[in-house]
């Protein structure tokens, strides 16, 4: 089985190929940027493709990434800032055209990633079932995308995953992420760590839970659709900084209320999982 990994150099990405490798899968990964997929432990492990995602080419994309049969799309830029309207102007679009390009041309197998931040300002346990209320560009655009691959079905055929992400940690994640900046500012021996008052709750998952379950929804195609990747226990993000400290045997004074909380999230919010459940214990049944 061939699968096409977008992104692949990403912090998803990159867990996503190790996975698949372990699973006796050939991957075809493909970014802009060869020279830092280069430097990954996988690189001559895989077909590597260097293409950008902005490319106006017309060629067969399909047949360019040697017909995979099936893709796990991670690709997706802009991220530094999720309010910016480049998520709708340009990301958008550059999307569309690119998906568009190779379900037309043969793909008949696609999952792509999206956002809890779909949902909207929404408190509590959030099902896949649920109205998508994005408030700002990045969600916004992300629903966009899916609502226009959704479109696509009516003409071509195609097993379609979307896959919504709820929080994640783990080696390499963004160093703006809580975790890493903890870690920075132990590493530099401060004496205090500013964070907000840290009573959000979240729903977290280490990366390389995430990275096992995208795999592993993309492989299935029993269940289509919208699918939550997440834990389904909330945790606060203050228990997840001490949590940390905890583990890693670590001490530093936390000052709370230091920031605001964003404006884009609800306070307490995490994933139903029985959609998940159901793909991840037929996966058991499968494997024993």
């Amino acid at each position: 089985m061939k699968v096409l990994v977008t992104g692949c150099n990403g912090f998803i990405g990159n867990y996503v190929v190790q996975e698949l490798l372990k699973r006796g899968v050939t991957v075809i990964g493909t970014s802009n940027d060869l020279a830092r997929a280069k430097e990954k432990e996988w690189f001559n492990k895989i077909q590597f493709v260097e293409y950008d995602m902005y490319d106006t080419t017309s060629e067969d994309l399909f047949k360019k990434f040697n017909s995979p049969d099936k893709m796990i799309h991670l690709g997706w830029g802009h991220l530094a800032n999720f309010k910016s309207e480049d998520h709708i102007t340009k990301e958008l679009p550059a999307q569309k055209k690119f998906l568009e390009n190779l379900i037309s041309n043969g793909l008949k197998d696609l999952t792509c990633i999206g956002t809890c931040l779909e949902y909207g300002m929404k408190e509590g346990l959030l099902s896949e079932d649920m109205k998508s209320e994005p408030t700002i560009a990045y969600p916004i655009a992300k629903n966009k995308l899916r609502m226009e691959l959704e479109a696509l079905k009516t003409k071509f055929s195609f097993n379609f995953k979307w896959v919504r992400l709820f929080y994640m940690h783990g080696k390499g994640q963004s160093e703006k992420s809580i975790i890493p900046l903890l870690e920075k500012a132990l590493a530099a021996n401060e004496q205090v760590f500013n964070m907000s008052k840290g009573d959000q709750e979240r729903d977290y998952l280490p990366v390389t839970a995430v990275s096992e379950n995208i795999v592993i929804f993309a492989l299935q195609q029993k269940v289509e659709g919208i699918i939550n990747c997440c834990s389904g226990v909330p945790i606060t993000i203050k228990k997840l900084v001490e949590d940390h400290l905890s583990q890693n045997h670590k001490h530093i004074k936390l000052n709370l209320g230091h920031y605001p909380y964003p404006d884009y999230e609800p306070m307490k919010f995490w994933g139903d999982t029985k959609k998940s459940k159901l793909i991840l214990n037929d996966n058991m049944s499968i494997n024993r």
